[in-house]
């Protein structure tokens, strides 16, 4: 018998060499992003076997076919007074969402017909929207909604602490179950273990609905652990919601100068009919972890008294369109004078990178905010690696004082704010499960730019002399990171 090298048979190679190869072909035909057909090619390549092994583990996505099965159950959800509240047809939709566009302000229709076509869902007007900064206004307002909740409590969450906020919210979803109210708690498999006991074991002790989004354990590994819901909603009786950045712990009691994990972000409350198609992704993603089928949606009558139109955007890996990154792109084109950015990990890929620096020397005044303390070190070092790009061709940007800063807003001209649970980065935009909330509101916009102005005022700027005067090993380090950033 022939060996090669390790005593690995001949027929044994030839096998693993031909599974490489098919691996490497399936990631030629299918990969949308050349970078990582590349690297996987290479990898199924190179080594064959464990790079085969490794490609079809973690390169293939199994979650997308299932996803769209359970979406086609819900319908468009667009009804407003001027039309039926029954199931609308193809045309109907048509008219509305192009009437909807025409009344959007500040120039921006173009953005709203690309949000239609790329999230397949309505612009919602009558909507109303309170910004809540820290866990001091936000947690408050939860806790008030759970304990007037009547019919349904519906909570999804990345991180759920079981500290003195935690136990807060299991208390009360207790409480609001024991009044006869249905309450079903989503927490992700992986963000539950940054708190011990873990909340899905206080909660079932307490006998309260509980599901994990994909967990794993040494015991049962799970295939998809680099798929994580890092949604944020919470949704009562269909009518009141919140959503943003913000997880249930104490770490968002920024107040709270003794706490040693102080985390500043902010969160939103909302009223209106947008609400409803934050409840039909709870639902949706209920379903994939439970492996049922979801009720029928309550349609529901879409004019509120509220000023702002608002549509869901509900993104990840079971999606046809990489939503978020379309929206960004399209709200970069549209953008006239300003664009605000507030997020803590900032990580762009190059069609983003472009459309900054284009709207930049277009004379869009582009102000990015970014955290002074960063609590991952390595997305602070890959962000500075590109940095540089950005300041190069006009865009302004401070780095925040600590603590760290986790609030996600991008704000254009003065009509149109995106908000919500998705950061900059490769694993928000391609990865993660997220939930964001297109808002028109001339209010709003204004209430988070001044925000934003007073935080530019305690920032402290960013200049390209700066990252130019970077040590030749520091710059080595932040290229490293860099090169890494689709797996941060």
């Amino acid at each position: 018998m022939i060996l090669l090298p390790f005593q690995v048979p001949l027929w044994l190679y030839i096998t693993l060499l031909l599974a490489g190869s098919l691996s490497a072909l399936h990631a030629l035909l299918w990969k949308r992003d050349p970078r990582a057909a590349m690297g996987w090619i290479a990898v199924c390549l190179l080594f064959p076997g464990a790079g085969t092994i490794l490609y079809w583990l973690f390169g293939v996505n199994r979650l997308r076919t299932r996803g769209q099965q359970l979406r086609v159950l819900w319908p468009a959800l667009v009804v407003d007074s001027e039309h039926s509240t029954d199931e609308p047809d193809d045309a109907t939709v048509a008219r509305a969402a192009e009437t909807m566009a025409q009344r959007v302000p500040g120039g921006l229709g173009d953005l709203a017909r690309l949000g239609r076509k790329v999230t397949r869902r309505p612009l919602l007007r009558g909507n109303r929207l309170q910004a809540l900064y820290n866990g001091e206004e936000a947690y408050p307002a939860m806790l008030e909604a759970i304990g007037a909740a009547r019919e349904t409590v519906l909570l999804s969450t990345y991180i759920f602490d079981t500290d003195a906020t935690g136990l807060a919210f299991v208390d009360a979803l207790v409480a609001a179950q024991a009044r006869g109210v249905e309450v079903k708690v989503l927490i992700d498999g992986i963000g539950e273990h940054y708190s011990r006991p873990r909340a899905s074991k206080v909660m079932r002790r307490r006998g309260l609905t509980v599901a994990r989004f994909l967990p794993s354990s040494l015991l049962r590994p799970n295939l998809h652990m680099n798929l994580r819901n890092h949604r944020k909603l919470l949704v009562i009786d269909g009518q009141v919601g919140f959503t943003g950045g913000m997880n249930i712990g104490d770490r968002h009691l920024a107040a709270r100068m003794d706490n040693p994990r102080r985390v500043i972000d902010v969160h939103f409350r909302i009223e209106g009919p947008v609400v409803a198609q934050m409840e039909a992704v709870f639902h949706e993603d209920w379903a994939f972890v439970t492996d049922t089928r979801p009720d029928a949606p309550r349609l529901r009558a879409s004019l509120g008294e509220g000023e702002a139109l608002c549509r869901g955007v509900n993104d990840g890996p079971n999606e046809d369109f990489e939503r978020l990154t379309w929206i960004l792109l399209g709200a970069l084109a549209v953008a006239r004078r300003r664009v605000l950015i507030m997020t803590p990990y900032f990580i762009p890929d190059r069609p983003l990178v472009t459309a900054i620096n284009a709207a930049a020397l277009r004379g869009v005044r582009i102000e990015l905010m970014l955290p002074g303390k960063n609590n991952l070190p390595y997305v602070d070092w890959a962000c500075r690696a590109m940095l540089w790009e950005l300041l190069q061709n006009g865009v302004q940007a401070w780095y925040q004082p600590p603590p760290f800063v986790h609030t996600k807003l991008l704000v254009v001209d003065d009509h149109y704010v995106l908000l919500g649970s998705a950061n900059l980065d490769p694993r928000s935009l391609r990865l993660n499960f997220e939930f964001n909330l297109e808002v028109y509101d001339h209010k709003l916009v204004v209430e988070l730019a001044r925000h934003f102005e007073a935080v530019r005022e305690t920032s402290r700027p960013i200049y390209q002399a700066e990252l130019d005067g970077r040590p030749l090993l520091v710059r080595v380090r932040d290229g490293l990171a860099r090169l890494a950033s689709p797996y941060l």
